[in-house]
């Protein structure tokens, strides 16, 4: 009885003592859950121009600062298809306002929830002009587009779309996908292209169709020079925040794997085989007549010491 109410204590207290350690586990992994998303963004336009306007009469730059079709979330969604933007400057052209863009199509859609953000730009059948240009155009062009997407647990993609040629200042220039084209008309001036611009990090995407690099010198209008930047079909993303990236999500099992209960289940069984090979039924016999022995061995030293002496 002694041993068996003896074993059963110690199993029971084993048992407690690795349920505790296996109960001390589990905040520590819930501990360690996400604490939730946020929606991405994504931002779009059409065209954006940032350009210096100088006048004959010497008055100060004037800024054209303009965009068309300019859409950003996170919303419910947001696009924008404008076809036509005009725009007027004191001192040109009398003051009458002047055509920058006129296209067929001009669209600009960006969308973002907790799982993706997406931007696309598109222009089909394009015209832009410059102040004191007249009718000659800065770019007669086909079509471009961009797009880029930021999706949770995905690689960021930009992606862009440019016409094998465009006519430039009345000239025609091919066009490679990627890089830059630089074209000098005399008398009129000088435009670098960079053509198909994409930039992608672990959690954003951006990509930009075409962009001008103007300084024109039309001497008509009263405009002496005009220089800066025009941007086509811009597009850009970010990933939705607390998303993991592609590599972590990639190692995520491998976090997860020492859970620990299997080697904790196997290590109570050394103390249930110690239980078992300590003491059994006949223990208490063979304790008790292990000290009969040491008593009897004593007092047979004892009383030989006696008859001696």
């Amino acid at each position: 009885m002694f041993n068996s109410a003896f074993g059963r204590s110690l199993s029971l207290a084993l048992a407690a003592g690795c349920g505790a350690l296996l109960a001390g586990a589990t905040p520590a992994a819930a501990d360690e859950a996400p604490e939730g998303e946020t929606h991405g963004t994504a931002n779009a336009a059409v065209l954006r121009t940032t350009l210096d306007v100088s006048l004959l009469d010497g008055a100060a730059n004037l800024p054209l600062n303009l965009a068309l079709n300019e859409v950003s979330a996170p919303a419910d969604g947001a696009s924008a298809d404008e076809t036509l933007l005009t725009a007027t400057l004191d001192g040109v052209a009398d003051g009458r306002p002047f055509d920058v863009l006129r296209a067929e199509v001009a669209r600009a859609e960006a969308a973002a929830d907790e799982s993706a953000a997406t931007a696309d730009t598109e222009l089909v059948g394009a015209r832009v002009r410059l102040p004191g240009l007249g009718a000659l155009s800065l770019i007669e062009l086909s079509a471009v587009h961009s797009r880029a997407h930021c999706a949770a647990g995905e690689t960021p993609v930009a992606e862009t779309t440019v016409p094998a040629s465009a006519t430039v200042l009345g000239q025609e220039v091919t066009l490679d996908s990627t890089g830059e084209t630089r074209l000098e008309v005399p008398g009129v001036g000088e435009v670098t292209l960079a053509l198909g611009q994409r930039e992608t990090t672990d959690a954003s995407a951006a990509a930009t169709a075409l962009e001008l690099s103007v300084d024109i010198d039309p001497l008509e209008l009263n405009v002496a020079t005009v220089s800066g930047r025009v941007t086509l079909a811009e597009a850009a993303c970010a990933t939705p925040a607390g998303a993991p990236a592609p590599e972590e999500e990639a190692r995520e099992p491998e976090a997860e794997e020492p859970e620990g209960p299997a080697p904790r289940s196997e290590g109570e069984r050394p103390a249930g085989d110690l239980a078992e090979t300590g003491g059994g039924s006949a223990t208490p016999y063979v304790v008790g007549g292990g000290l009969a022995l040491l008593a009897v061995g004593a007092g047979t030293v004892v009383y030989a010491r006696r008859r001696a002496a």
